[in-house]
């Protein structure tokens, strides 16, 4: 039964003119500067307009935040990365160690030393510099704040995932004294734009008790309800794969474990049961149990804030999903998982840097992204994120990202937009597909996950029409509005006009057809479906580190997508088309920013069955990339 479900570089040096909107924004010319100050650009959200403003924020609220310090050698930078993903380069898998990035790239101890001493003239408590000396955080309240940013700190009204919500945000961009602009590159924590980034995540009620869900495809079928599909084609929906269903779903044996290599996961706040969990859970579902020290956390020093604004017990619903589906992919792979302590302000990038800086991971999943498209987030808080994955490129560190649960984001935003950091060059964007596997665990469908619903009405199924008309969940997808198209995307991407096109892979997704996940929820442990690209990006993280732990020594493979777009018909990759099939349920699983039936009825979900304008078709496709991974997607990926 459902329990709960979840959602939630290039070939050659020439990446260097595609990608130019990745870098950190540069100082400010001449014209742009007052006085002896100099303004940051794309230092206020979208939302933060005269006619959203509602009032003055409160000049006692302390806030902390974090000044971003600029790489030393951006473009050196950039052109180094370039090299490291070339399979044809002299540099191809030189990665540098943390320390010879720092000593080569990072910002200098000067330059921090400058920006503290400013900070602490302006009444600002400085609190700690990170390990990479990428950022200064410090603390004030809102009036030292104004004052030393020349800003007016007030609050705005805007929709945030389908509901109006009160954030706080600069009127006016930010500003720095001129002599320390060519330093500066963002102040993060001055806005709520990081409260965007979360997880999407339902709790549907259990299926009818006359009507199961099923163990496999077909297993159980509702004959009571319209045939829409033939004989083999409709199913009642999944009570979730096991362990042992999802291996043999991507061809895994018993010697793709992962060993040797170590798998990151990035989120908010922490579950203290996510060891006991996983290995419940383990004990039922066909995986090994986690070793001893196998798992470990990176906990914020000071523990964490804004529990309940953040909803923390999603974010460990959302913890205890990435660990079990990488422990499922490589179950001996060493986890860590890096907590941010708060979904507000700093707290995600800060856990995010730490993975980086840390640099004891081989590969990061990050299932989380922006609620209300990419453009939602201040320009200079979205180069910050390109440029910690530009170090973690340049250490060997993979990166996936989920593509988000709103299939193009119109409901919740009002148009279509690609979802932040899944835009970014830097990124392998995991989007979903949709698999039903028969008891011999061969796929009898495999599709793009991109849902209809519809409404038993007497002897015929009604489209459902809500809000977004029939949509009803579906991986994130499309053009990135901010960044250019990398050049392993060339002659690839059809019709994103030069721009960078999301997502690059794909993996299980759909909540219909999810994984079984074990959790205590109010101490009582459970046994549930998840899905959503929350699933997809750790799924594929562990692929990843099978692949590594094929590689001669164990050798990282940095940044991926100029390999997997080199194996687009290699066989490897499967692609993945539209498939004329669906599920039957007695409950519409519910998704951030999706409108469907919240009561019990009788519904049939088709697939990707473009509800939108994103469908799966031949060649690479704006739900599932260049396909999902195939029986030899490992040794591909292994040489």
């Amino acid at each position: 039964m459902h329990s709960r479900l979840w959602h939630a570089l290039a070939a050659t040096a020439a990446l260097l003119a595609s990608t130019a909107a990745t870098a950190v924004a540069a100082p400010d010319t001449a014209a742009d500067v007052t006085g002896d100050r100099a303004p940051i650009a794309g230092s206020t959200p979208a939302w933060a307009t005269p006619h959203t403003e509602v009032a003055r924020s409160n000049g006692n609220t302390v806030r902390h935040i974090q000044v971003a310090l600029a790489l030393r050698d951006q473009p050196g930078t950039e052109h180094l990365a370039a090299q490291l993903a070339t399979p044809s380069s002299a540099e191809h898998g030189k990665f540098l160690t943390s320390k010879a990035f720092l000593d080569r790239f990072a910002p200098t101890q000067d330059a921090v030393d400058q920006v503290s001493q400013w900070l602490g003239s302006q009444g600002l408590h400085v609190t700690s510099v990170s390990a990479n000396r990428h950022f200064v955080d410090a603390e004030a309240p809102t009036t030292a704040l104004e004052s030393a940013f020349g800003i007016r700190i007030a609050a705005f009204r805007t929709r945030v995932d389908g509901a109006t919500r009160t954030l706080t945000a600069p009127a006016s961009p930010v500003t720095v004294p001129t002599s320390l602009r060519a330093s500066i590159t963002a102040v993060l924590g001055l806005d709520d734009s990081a409260a965007l980034l979360k997880p999407q995540h339902t709790r549907p009620a259990a299926a009818a008790a006359e009507q199961h869900c099923a163990r496999w495809w077909g297993e159980q079928t509702n004959t009571d309800v319209p045939q829409k599909y033939p004989a083999g084609s409709q199913s009642n929906s999944l009570c979730g794969y096991t362990g042992t269903q999802v291996r043999a779903m991507y061809r895994l044996d018993n010697d793709n474990t992962g060993a040797g290599t170590t798998i990151g996961v990035v989120g908010a706040y922490n579950s203290d049961t996510v060891v006991a969990d996983t290995n419940k859970a383990a004990a039922q579902l066909g995986v090994p149990p986690l070793a001893d020290g196998q798992y470990s956390a990176v906990l914020p020093q000071g523990g964490f804030t804004d529990a309940t604004e953040c909803g923390a017990d999603g974010w460990a619903a959302e913890q205890t999903l990435d660990v079990q589906a990488s422990h499922t992919m490589a179950p001996s792979a060493k986890i860590r998982y890096y907590a941010g302590r708060t979904c507000m302000g700093t707290g995600i990038y800060d856990a995010f840097n730490q993975a980086v800086t840390d640099n004891a991971v081989d590969v990061i999943s990050n299932s989380y992204g922006n609620a209300d498209g990419e453009a939602s987030l201040p320009q200079a808080a979205r180069d910050q994120f390109n440029s910690m994955a530009l170090q973690a490129a340049i250490q060997g560190q993979t990166i996936t990202v989920s593509t988000g649960d709103a299939g193009n984001n119109s409901g919740p935003v009002g148009h279509a937009t690609a979802s932040f950091p899944s835009s970014s060059p830097w990124v392998v964007a995991v989007g979903g597909t949709s698999v039903g596997l028969d008891q011999n665990n061969q796929p009898k469908v495999l599709t793009g996950w991109e849902n209809s619903g519809n409404t038993q009405t007497g002897t015929l199924w009604a489209p459902q029409q809500d809000a977004d008309g029939p949509f009803a969940s579906g991986a994130g997808g499309g053009t990135s509005a901010l960044y250019d198209a990398p050049d392993w995307q060339a002659g690839v991407v059809p019709g994103s006009g030069g721009k960078r096109a999301v997502p690059d892979i794909a993996a299980l997704a759909d909540s219909y057809t999810g994984m079984l996940v074990g959790r205590t929820i109010r101490g009582q442990f459970g046994i549930g479906s998840y899905g959503g690209t929350s699933l997809a990006s750790p799924l594929i993280a562990g692929l990843v580190a099978d692949a590594q732990q094929a590689r001669s020594g164990t050798a990282r493979a940095g940044l991926l997508t100029p390999i997997l777009y080199s194996l687009k018909e290699s066989g490897a990759i499967t692609d993945v088309v539209p498939q004329k099939a669906g599920v039957w349920t007695p409950m519409m699983h519910a998704f951030g920013g999706v409108a469907v039936p919240g009561g019990q009825g009788s519904y049939l979900i088709d697939f990707d069955a473009r509800p939108q304008n994103l469908q799966s078709a031949p060649g690479w496709d704006n739900v599932t990339g260049l396909g999902t991974p195939d029986s030899g997607f490992i040794s591909a990926l292994s040489q």
